[in-house]
């Protein structure tokens, strides 16, 4: 008889997946999009003034052009609040012509002094302005709200007119200029060229398409703070996680020695668990400030004459000292948890096995408790390293982020304070590879024998 399908442990497995697809996976696309992605460096140019026509070309943005010719074109309600557009407003009048024809259709508002509007603000009623200067003191009324619409009539200045219906056109401009050495020409819509005050110059602000770049890479790379975050973040890597494992495994021997109170212990070790990051930082800034508790005893001991000053940008040394303590103090206690796990999971039988056969407590954690741990120990170690690799509160409540600073600072810092978000999202999708990175070294150097074998 054919084994029936078991869905039962997918189904079971599924709010993991989309767990991790929605908080693990999208944003890491999303940071990895950001960081190489340039989402308006083209601005597309049209055959004609709309979005329906065929593109004929493209400008970088930042190009510098030169405005040929204006035209408006309906714009979207919904478009209105865009940066930079301009718009023209379109009055649809009838008034008599001057040979006492009935003349109806579109004009500018230039072009139409409104004498009356109704309860709600619109107008209603208008005179034709008159044209100052040289050139046709008639007005031109068209079929559609365009200049390049049919004439359909001509008015007088002074023509009494009713305004029956007005729409908004946004303005688009016929621009001309270089590409690679190449002249260009085509349509652009308002919203993304800024046009200076003489009406002819302007400059593409903003693109409409994208397009790929190391652009953003290259300003972190290029950034003064990136090496000294890179080289701090990656010292405390190498002076926090080693002292942390040594510690939590000191401390879960302790409580797995089945002695009195080792309860106790366990609730003293965790305490740090309750205690978030930034006020893990405020403590021990209290400890090392110069007023602070540090100097306090010192001085009242007679080991000092005066309290030293250590967070300062001239004693560097020190605060990579007192974000040392602090990091060792916070977070050993999530290795000694795992650490604990893991030695629960060891069989008695085997320890008391080795202690038959006189092995000592050295040998028993060298050569038994230890290889056994490896599991336990390479998840300790992939969580620890990405942590440490997001360290973050502790160093701004030390240093304040500009004497000693680390990589998820300087991500805050282009994204908060300068408003680069896709640098930002370069400096986190180098803290991510990194922690992919590590966390494929310590899946391929702490095995299991058993996975070794494999």
């Amino acid at each position: 008889m054919k084994k029936r399908f078991n869905l039962t442990p997918y189904w079971l497995i599924l709010p993991s997946v989309i767990y991790l697809a929605l908080f693990f996976a999208w944003p890491m696309v999303q940071a990895l999009t950001l960081s190489i992605w340039d989402g308006d460096a083209r601005l597309q140019l049209r055959a004609e003034a709309n979005l329906r026509s065929p593109v004929s070309d493209w400008l970088p943005r930042g190009a510098q052009i030169e405005v040929l010719q204006r035209q408006g074109n309906v714009v979207d309600p919904d478009d209105l609040g865009q940066s930079n557009l301009r718009t023209e407003v379109w009055f649809y009048i009838r008034g008599e012509g001057a040979d006492g024809h009935t003349v109806e259709g579109w004009a500018p508002e230039a072009r139409v002094r409104v004498r009356e509007t109704d309860a709600a603000g619109a107008p209603t009623l208008g005179t034709i302005r008159p044209r100052i200067g040289g050139g046709d003191p008639l007005t031109a009324v068209y079929a559609g709200p365009s200049v390049v619409s049919d004439v359909v009539g001509r008015l007088e200045p002074n023509t009494m007119v009713a305004i029956e219906e007005q729409t908004i056109l946004e303005l688009w401009y016929r621009v001309r200029g270089e590409r690679n050495s190449a002249v260009v020409e085509g349509w652009a819509p308002s919203r993304y060229v800024q046009v200076f005050s003489d009406n002819v110059r302007g400059r593409i602000d903003r693109g409409d398409t994208g397009e790929l770049t190391l652009r953003y890479l290259r300003s972190m790379l290029n950034d003064r703070f990136f090496w000294p975050a890179l080289w701090t973040t990656l010292l405390l890597m190498a002076i926090i996680i080693p002292v942390q494992f040594v510690l939590a495994i000191v401390m879960a021997l302790i409580i797995q020695q089945q002695l009195r109170g080792n309860t106790f212990f366990l609730y003293v070790f965790a305490i740090a668990l309750g205690v978030s990051e930034l006020a893990v930082g405020i403590v021990w800034y209290a400890i090392f400030t110069q007023n602070g508790y540090l100097n306090s005893i010192l001085v009242s001991l007679g080991w000092l004459a005066s309290p030293i000053p250590y967070l300062t940008a001239d004693t560097r040394h020190w605060i990579i000292i007192a974000i040392w303590l602090a990091e060792i103090w916070r977070a050993t206690a999530i290795v000694m948890v795992i650490v604990v796990a893991g030695l629960q999971a060891i069989s008695h039988e085997i320890l008391e096995a080795a202690d038959l056969f006189g092995a000592n407590l050295w040998k028993r954690v060298r050569y038994i408790i230890l290889p056994m741990l490896k599991p336990s120990l390479q998840v300790a170690l992939i969580l620890r390293t990405i942590l440490a690799l997001q360290v973050f509160a502790v160093v701004i409540a030390l240093s304040g982020g500009d004497v000693v600073t680390v990589l998820a600072n300087e991500a805050y810092r282009q994204y908060y304070t300068l408003r680069n978000v896709n640098v930002a999202a370069a400096y986190a999708a180098l803290i991510l590879m990194l922690s992919m990175f590590s966390a494929v070294i310590y899946l391929r150097t702490v095995r299991s024998h058993e996975e070794m074998q494999e």
